[in-house]
């Protein structure tokens, strides 16, 4: 009887942070897992390869070696890596539990970086807690609490069939954060943290009308603060036809333009970037993707474009298949992040949006960012690796 009475409990299943059960993990690999894991792992790898090359005569010009930022990223890859292994290994619903704590802290930080003296200034703006190479970005951090805060809020009103009662909260966290992270100032995670919001409510089941409603007041708010503030004004105007002031508002993204037109369809090699010789400001951070275009050509910029789809598609089935509601609103609520800041980011690159400062994911140069994205693709993976 002892023996019998082990192996049912044994055999009985885990409960979630919330007192219900739930299925174990499985232990073997899904196709959808297998696929996910390639496309991060590709999207990573360009990233290394493309940040060396944007950035050796930046290197060498500031630290006298062209290896020192490709250094940098490649200890932020491997940190990111372990962030993604932990997140692979535990189980998606125990995020659930900590999902309000997370929020809390990410509000404290978003407070702490604005108080002088504690925040990190750089070039007029307030994004960064910390010293030296080892720094971190709050609003990075805000992305993954926002995500986990409203998933969970959503999959257990849903589950009561009143969805409606968690748009209040999430509005009020969301115009919370991006007050706090406009204060920095930051539009363009702030317009991230929207998309992220926006999918979640809508995988959510709020009704569309209502959801039109709040999407057409936050796409007003983020028109009337590109307007109110002079360089984002000019930011705006100049996009629309930024050759008209080539030499001042429009620079950047006339030299994006200048260095993708070069690249023509093949490129002019790896490593032959004539952009990043000082002329395209910000060649292995934001505007990586101009020298992706140059040195790869229109095949290596569709490539690289073909894995953020790639993940699209996957994160949507990811979705679609998850185990639980929380599940499908996590992987909806990660793919939004990662394919939308894409698109922010490249339409930029390219000239069809505004300049907004946000990193292209898994393959800007940047610390907090990787590894927080890194993390939220394990979680990804996580639920890939539990679909029906």
């Amino acid at each position: 009887m002892p023996a019998t009475a082990e192996r049912a409990r044994t055999r009985r299943r885990p409960t979630s942070s919330r007192g219900r059960k739930t299925k174990a993990p499985r232990s073997r690999s899904t196709p959808l897992f297998v696929l996910l894991a390639m496309d991060v792992s590709a999207l990573v790898v360009v990233g290394l390869v493309m940040v060396l090359s944007a950035s050796s005569v930046q290197a060498l010009r500031d630290f006298g070696s062209s290896w020192v930022v490709f250094q940098r990223q490649a200890m932020w890859v491997l940190i990111g890596a372990v962030a993604l292994l932990l997140a692979v290994r535990t189980d998606y619903r125990t995020w659930r539990r900590p999902a309000v704590p997370f929020m809390l802290i990410a509000l404290g930080l978003l407070v702490v970086v604005l108080v002088p003296g504690l925040g990190v200034s750089v070039r007029g703006s307030s994004r960064w807690i910390g010293t030296g190479q080892f720094r971190i970005q709050p609003s990075e951090f805000a992305k993954l609490a926002i995500l986990l805060f409203t998933a969970d809020l959503l999959a257990r009103r849903g589950a009561k069939g009143d969805v409606r009662t968690a748009l209040r909260p999430v509005l009020l966290v969301l115009g919370l954060a991006a007050f706090l992270v406009m204060g920095q100032p930051d539009m363009g995670t702030t317009l991230v943290l929207g998309c992220i919001v926006m999918a979640l409510l809508f995988v959510g089941g709020v009704e569309l009308r209502t959801l039109g409603g709040v999407v057409g007041v936050a796409a007003g708010g983020a028109l009337l603060l590109g307007l109110v503030e002079g360089y984002r004004r000019a930011r705006l105007f100049s996009f629309l036809n930024p050759w008209k002031d080539a030499g001042n508002t429009g620079y950047q993204i006339v030299q994006s333009l200048v260095g993708l037109a070069s690249g023509h369809w093949t490129g002019l090699g790896l490593g032959a970037s004539r952009s990043k010789w000082g002329f395209l400001p910000n060649a292995y951070t934001d505007f990586i993707f101009a020298i992706i275009g140059e040195e790869l050509g229109l095949i290596g910029a569709l490539l690289v474009i073909g894995l953020f789809v790639g993940f699209a598609i996957l994160g949507v089935r990811t979705a679609l298949k998850a185990p639980d509601r929380f599940g499908a609103l996590l992987a909806a609520g990660i793919t939004a992040w990662v394919v939308g800041q894409a698109l922010i980011n490249i339409g930029a690159v390219i000239g069809v949006l505004p300049v907004t400062g946000v990193p292209l994911p898994f393959i800007s140069f940047g610390g907090s960012s990787l590894v927080i994205t890194m993390g939220a693709a394990g979680i990804l993976l996580n639920i890939a690796r539990q679909t029906r």
